[in-house]
Order: structure tokens, then sequence, then C-alpha cells
């Protein structure tokens, strides 16, 4: 790479939102086009449980040993997105495959309040 390279040279290319994708509404205001970010992909996680242990019992670990958790059994799980909590559910099995069936979903608002 050359030393004297221009910055535009190194700069990373972004896409330009189309004039179309922000719409005023009656307010004056403008409301981003949901399309336009329907297929960002997010990493979608679900929680079973956490504890807490030292070091010098982490690092007695093997094959075989057993970690409590502080959830209780048939408590839901957490379902997170991009590490946000969105929802809770249970476990559920699916063609021989882990599923998890959502049995409450937290609202938009509630999830907006909670990054406050």
């Amino acid at each position: 790479m050359n030393a004297t390279a221009t910055r535009g040279e190194h700069a990373a290319t972004a896409e330009k939102v189309q004039p179309d994708a922000l719409q005023d509404d009656a307010h004056g205001t403008a409301e981003v086009n949901m399309d336009v970010i329907l297929d960002v992909p997010v990493t979608m996680s679900m929680e079973v449980g956490r504890t807490r242990i030292s070091i010098r019992n982490l690092l007695q670990l093997n094959q075989g040993s057993v970690v409590e958790l502080e959830r209780a059994a048939g408590e839901p799980l957490d379902v997170f997105v991009n590490g946000t909590l969105v929802a809770h559910g249970e476990v559920v099995v699916i063609n021989e495959k882990f599923g998890i069936r959502l049995t409450d979903v937290i609202s938009p608002a509630e999830r907006v309040r909670k990054l406050k």
C-alpha cells in the first residue's frame, strides 16, 4: 500500500439513504421506512440461567461437572436480541432440534424504557 495514498482511498464506502426512505408524518417529523432495516441480521440468544463462580472452581470443572444456576427448573428462559431482553419462553423439541416457544413478549415501549 502506498504511504502517500489519500484518505478517500481508505475510507469505507457507505450507501446513501434514499430520499423515499424517510417520510414526514402529520407532525413534520421524519419516520424511517422499516423496509430499509428489515434484512439487517441480529443475534438472538436464549439464556437458561447464570451463576458466579471463583476462578479456582472454574479451573476445577471437567467432564461430568455440574454447575448450579440461579434459575429454578421450569422457570421461563430469557430471549435476547443483540443483548436486549425481548421475550421469555420455554424449550420445545421439533424434529429432534431444540426450539423455544415464546410465552411472554416484552412490548417495544418497555424495551425502550429499559435502554434508558
